[in-house]
């Protein structure tokens, strides 16, 4: 007999936190070890905006501690409004906007708000957490398998045969894990599906909506557009629920602060599902965030400064990687795009250990990068693919610039000692 509910008891942990926890430990036995795993920056390093941290610490000194509205206090809803009016060329109205306590719980929400049980949820793997949140709404899970020649983003011919049956299709751009984003006739195509397939529904059942993580929007390579259903689309905004906010554009992940856009009805529904969770930003928070999100120079300042240490870590790493292929060992990487993730290829299966044995599993290759090379990368089993995959995201978060020499080096010579 079960002591806890179904849903707690079957649900699965973290698996970026579980290599984590071997990680750590490896750490406290004296190791060192590059920790690429976690989608997170490291604050001595990419340090929050000082702007900000001001804003914060004077409306804390303001005394701006109680209760927030349950959907976000006036001020930042504004200034939202305005952001992304300039930025994004969107307009949405103060009841179609929500603010919480970072993506995630608005996330939920939307699953929360959409799905009843049963009901078919669509998404691309690898994606991050969406099998979680199917588990915890009790939806069916429909999974596209993408492929590396096309950035693992999903493409309108795999996702067209599965549009019918489903409620919910989550999209990411630029995507969680591998950094790569939606063209603009790619996502058009799919905008384009997605209206037909609600124009059959019209009176009959419910709509297909889009859930639309763009939390790294702001951040991209030169070069790389970002691209939104709703301005590619106008029609698209009675169906599309925007995640975002200032997690990563702003190295923010601590603070809290996360806003979502979509249609009046269902962003009122989420406001009241999370208003019983209590999932709202900290008060102090939104008002520095309302105050940073005004202050244009001080926000494209740090922006800049931002991306060009992420550009960095990238062109380090991306380089790198190609000279080793050059030198023929089993390795490959996609370009990078946007966000702070890299996406790299160990072709290691069959290949054989200095103690003379045989890689056959994704986690014999996060075994043998971990214990030879002290890299620490997270396979894409933890984002949906099988067991199998050679695949691997790499964020740059917490990398040093420094160490990616070292890192290098220390990864041929792991390589080198393979059979």
């Amino acid at each position: 007999m079960l002591n806890v509910s179904q849903k707690a008891a079957h649900l699965i942990g973290s698996e970026i936190i579980k290599l984590g926890n071997e990680i750590n430990q490896k750490i406290k036995e004296g190791q060192q070890i590059y920790n690429l795993t976690i989608g997170d920056f490291n604050p001595k390093v990419f340090n929050i905006p000082s702007v900000l941290k001001e804003y914060i610490i004077a409306a804390y000194q303001n005394d701006e501690t109680n209760y927030p509205p349950a959907d976000g206090i006036f001020e930042l809803k504004k200034s939202i409004q305005q952001f992304i009016s300039k930025f994004e060329h969107l307009d949405f109205a103060d009841d179609e906007i929500m603010v919480a306590g970072g993506g995630r719980p608005l996330i939920y929400a939307i699953y929360q708000t959409i799905v009843d049980v049963n009901d078919k949820v669509l998404y691309p793997v690898p994606s991050w957490n969406n099998n979680h949140y199917c588990h915890l709404s009790d939806a069916q899970k429909v999974e596209i398998q993408t492929k590396p020649e096309n950035g693992f983003m999903p493409t309108p011919e795999e996702i067209a045969p599965h549009l019918s049956d489903a409620v919910l299709l989550a999209l990411c751009s630029p995507l969680n894990p591998t950094g790569t984003t939606f063209k603009k006739e790619q996502l058009l195509a799919i905008c384009e599906l997605v209206i037909a397939e609600n124009k059959k529904r019209e009176g009959i059942k419910k709509p297909l909506y889009v859930l639309y993580d763009q939390i790294y929007w702001m951040l991209r390579t030169d070069g790389i557009e970002h691209y939104n259903p709703v301005s590619l689309v106008p029609e698209m905004k009675k169906y599309t629920i925007f995640v975002d906010g200032i997690s990563k554009s702003l190295a923010a992940t601590g603070v809290r602060v996360g806003w979502s856009m979509g249609p009046a009805e269902v962003i009122g529904k989420m406001k009241s599902i999370l208003g019983h969770v209590g999932a709202w930003a900290p008060k102090a928070e939104q008002v520095a965030t309302a105050n940073f999100l005004n202050n244009e120079a001080a926000l494209q300042l740090f922006l800049s400064e931002l991306k060009q240490k992420i550009d960095i870590r990238f062109s380090g790493l991306f380089n790198g990687f190609n000279l080793l292929k050059a030198k023929g060992f089993p390795v490959q990487i996609i370009a990078p795009e946007g966000a702070i993730y890299l996406t790299a290829q160990f072709a290691l299966m069959g290949k054989e250990l200095p103690n003379g044995s045989i890689i056959k599993t994704t986690e014999d290759i996060t075994s043998f990068l971990l214990n030879y090379a002290q890299l620490a990368v997270v396979p894409f089993t933890a984002f949906g693919c099988e067991n199998g995959t050679d695949w691997y995201r790499i964020s740059v978060g917490t990398l040093k610039e420094n160490d990616i020499p070292e890192l290098l080096q220390k990864l041929e010579i792991a390589l080198s000692a393979l059979k």
